[in-house]
């Protein structure tokens, strides 16, 4: 993109920032659009599983009614507590808003089509994604309100202790994939399952990270039924509950947003993002970006239906799975998955002799592997 504006007599450098700022438009405005979609279909999903219509009066087929809410609360008042931190309390959605869409930059949509293609992606949406707690936090803390107070405590209990087992996770998959960067991750993936399935949920192996992650990723995102942040017979409605008009609206379009993204990052960590499901050439004529729609509102689906059928778990029951259960499980199977890898792919290496412990720090100093260039080896004189 930055190239199509150069050649339109711009500089390099307002090129590239035009293209930034386009980029950023092109994924930003779409994804809210698609916030409001999800949760007309989110609430479509609930009343047909409990035999209701739902959205039905706004538009054709209720399709507006999202919209319509949308301008509700655009037109409320913003009501702020007389005893609240004032200041943090209007910042708290914001920041809340804006981490959920910062996700999205290394998101890749299609082959080379990604904001930012950087290699440490995969890290960067594991840092932004842990800052998310920082808006559910201080709107707790700033509305000087016991039950807000007392939903942002869960809140940060609930993110830091699946998010210790999304980092295993992570790791599971970084180690079979080799790379950080999204789009390796994804082409890892091609032909994964003997040659036909693209995706690393065939491997028995990864399988069970995955439905780890599905569960974590709930818990992530406070949906049900690990909602303790929202629990309505126990907190009125949580940390937004001295909130109104836009400054409630900004919690609501960031909880969405952040349900897409891990509906995003199943389908691109495990299910071959925009690669389709098949090794199959003729799926290849339909766009990657559909494929990957296709997965996310899929997960989408998944998410809405657990939320229609699941009862809350009690908050001892969600510490006691987080920390007892998927923490264990997944450093385990990190061990298995590093163990399982050295000896199929890097144990048997026939380019690679077998060395001895004695002469295993000369061998190194000699291929450069890890010390290339670094003057404490002490047999790099000598070899050089």
């Amino acid at each position: 993109m930055t190239a199509t504006f150069q050649s339109w007599g711009m500089t390099y450098e307002w090129a590239w920032f035009t293209a930034t700022i386009a980029g950023i438009l092109l994924i930003a405005l779409p994804l809210m659009l698609a916030v409001a979609m999800i949760i007309y279909a989110d609430r479509k999903i609930w009343a047909a599983m409990a035999l209701r219509r739902g959205p039905n009066v706004v538009g054709p087929f209720g399709l507006l009614q999202s919209f319509a809410d949308g301008l509700k609360v655009f037109l409320q008042e913003t009501i702020i507590p007389s005893a609240s931190n004032k200041g943090l309390f209007l910042i708290a959605p914001i920041v809340t808003f804006t981490v959920a869409l910062m996700a999205w930059a290394v998101i890749p949509f299609n082959s080379g089509a990604v904001l930012a293609d950087i290699n440490v992606g995969l890290l960067y949406i594991l840092a932004i994604s842990s800052l998310g707690v920082y808006g559910v936090v201080v709107s707790g803390w700033a509305s000087n309100s016991k039950y807000p107070f007392f939903s942002a405590m869960r809140a940060a209990a609930q993110m830091i202790s699946y998010e210790v087992s999304i980092g295993f996770i992570l790791i599971c998959v970084v180690l079979w994939a080799g790379s950080f960067n999204m789009n390796a991750i994804i082409e890892a993936q091609r032909g994964h399952g003997f040659g036909l399935v693209n995706g690393f949920f065939f491997n028995l192996l990864l399988f069970p990270m995955w439905v780890v992650f599905l569960i974590s990723s709930l818990a992530e995102t406070a949906r049900a039924p690990f909602d303790l942040t929202e629990a309505e017979s126990e907190l009125v409605a949580g940390y937004q509950t001295e909130y109104s008009s836009m400054s409630f609206a900004l919690f609501w379009l960031g909880e969405y947003a952040n349900v897409l993204l891990m509906c995003a990052l199943n389908a691109i960590l495990f299910f071959g993002g925009w690669l389709p499901p098949l090794e199959w050439a003729p799926l290849y004529w339909i766009p990657g970006w559909i494929w990957l729609f296709a997965k996310i509102f899929f997960f989408f689906f998944v998410f809405s239906w657990v939320k229609a059928t699941v009862p809350r778990f009690r908050y001892d029951q969600l510490m006691r799975l987080g920390w007892k259960v998927f923490l264990p499980f997944s450093l385990l199977w990190v061990v298995l998955v590093s163990g399982w890898l050295m000896l199929t792919r890097y144990g048997t290496d026939p380019a690679r002799p077998a060395i001895s412990s004695s002469d295993s720090f000369i061998e190194v100093c000699q291929e450069g592997d890890l010390l290339e260039g670094i003057p404490t080896c002490p047999e790099t004189e000598r070899i050089q």
